[in-house]
């Protein structure tokens, strides 16, 4: 895959503001009962100032267009809260027509598994979702004995996300780097530049709670010279994964190695991503490694020029669809619930958020008028049309996210090296997969 470098961007104004959502109020439905049609319960857990969040305020307003004696509630969690609960909320009394649920094995996988979602291949088909949710975006939303990658589908994403760094223009200037960088070489030379001036490369994180980034570093790192083969092998369980041998031992040792070089700061066992941005944002590191989040943080908080690149040379790019829309089992109002998700699929919800930046899977990127969005969906369609996204790590075991933030902080402390690293995660894959 050839290197994708995206326009450097100048210092923006502030994001308008945008106004909450209003919905009506009603109760869950119990399940078992009777479809009434009167009701429609939505359980999500999106920001609602977000593209995808205004998205959806927009698809309420049409939903109620179209059905204006039906009571809807439109409510609000939080990511953790469904992770946790999703199993309870799900198979209790008091049953949503409409979740949202994080994609992978771990946990659509066993919600699926556990007869908790409404297989919705017949609603695929009739309704033409298939057309609009392509390739690598459908992935996550088929499950087969928990298993991700074929069988009936239970979710249907929104949209897309991909991880790229986001980098400060105005360092990279003063201190003579071009962000023309063809291979991992060439990063580290840059890197290398940037340490030596006293700058920070990368803005990191490694907390046990939310501290992504040195995990979407060292995953990005395998990427980058995997081939589709080794990684559809390792998220699906497809074939038994070597994790002494190419291309995961190379690229753990390139990450220690970057560790021990200073290139992702010191300090970082304690800091989560939202701290990792915050340090790029305030000029105090040269790249950040994130996804569309730190792209509309960047454009409405960011004052220097900044722009964004692939990982130099990467064979696969980390990225994925977004949570997906579930529908459960014991749901009163199932034909509604289709009916929102329908509308989500829209064309014209689709272009508002890729509009404001949402990377839908479903849009046409030519609608968006503002270019620096524009391109940056663009980056996007190119990556999901060539099937070159490589998903996010911790989806094919239960359990995988704590598992590798855990040794993450441990390799970051200094406390474990890339081997030890290694031969933990073949132990606790082997045995999550049953391998």
């Amino acid at each position: 895959m050839t290197f994708t470098r995206r326009q450097t961007l100048g210092a923006l104004g502030t994001a308008a503001a945008v106004p909450a959502l209003s919905t009506g109020l009603a109760a869950c439905g119990s399940a078992g009962e009777q479809e009434d049609g009167t009701s429609l319960t939505i359980l999500q857990y999106e920001d609602p100032t977000t593209a995808q969040g205004q998205g959806w305020k927009r698809a309420l307003e049409l939903f109620q267009e179209k059905h204006p004696e039906v009571t809807v509630d439109f409510q609000q969690t939080s990511f953790d809260a469904v992770r946790q609960n999703a199993k309870i909320t799900l198979s209790g009394k008091d049953v949503p027509d409409v979740i949202e649920f994080n994609k992978g094995n771990a946990d659509g996988g066993q919600l699926a598994a556990q007869g908790l979602l409404t297989d919705l291949t017949e609603q695929v088909s009739s309704r033409g979702w298939d057309a609009k949710v392509t390739e690598s975006m459908r992935s996550f939303c088929q499950y087969e004995d928990g298993m991700a990658g074929s069988g009936p589908w239970y979710g249907i994403p929104n949209i897309g996300e991909y991880v790229t760094f986001f980098y400060n223009q105005d360092l990279f200037d003063q201190h003579g780097v071009s962000p023309d960088i063809t291979d991992l070489d060439g990063l580290e030379a840059a890197m290398d530049t940037f340490f030596a001036a006293g700058i920070t490369p990368i803005a990191s994180s490694a907390a046990t709670s939310q501290g992504f980034n040195q995990m979407w570093i060292w995953y990005s790192l395998v990427c980058a010279i995997a081939t589709r083969d080794q990684i559809d092998d390792f998220m699906f369980v497809k074939a038994p994964v070597d994790f002494s041998a190419a291309p995961w031992a190379e690229a753990t040792e390139r990450f220690q190695a970057w560790i021990e070089r200073g290139y992702v700061g010191t300090g970082i066992s304690g800091l989560n991503f939202e701290q990792a941005t915050v340090n790029f944002l305030s000029g105090k590191a040269a790249m950040v490694m994130w996804n569309h989040g730190v792209f509309h943080r960047a454009a409405s908080e960011a004052d220097f020029a900044w722009g964004w690149m692939t990982m130099p040379g990467a064979n696969l790019v980390m990225g994925s669809s977004g949570h997906l829309w579930g529908v459960p089992e014991g749901a009163r109002n199932k034909e509604l619930a289709y009916e929102w998700i329908d509308i989500t699929l829209s064309e014209e919800v689709q272009n508002l958020i890729g509009g404001l930046g949402g990377l839908p899977i479903a849009g046409d990127p030519s609608a968006i008028t503002e270019e620096r969005t524009r391109e940056y969906t663009e980056g996007f369609v190119e990556l999901m049309d060539a099937n070159t996204l490589s998903y996010y790590p911790d989806y094919p075991v239960i359990g995988f996210l704590d598992f590798i933030q855990e040794h993450m902080q441990a390799m970051s402390n200094g406390n474990e090296t890339a081997q030890e690293y290694l031969e933990a995660l073949q132990s606790f894959y082997d045995e999550g997969t049953q391998k």
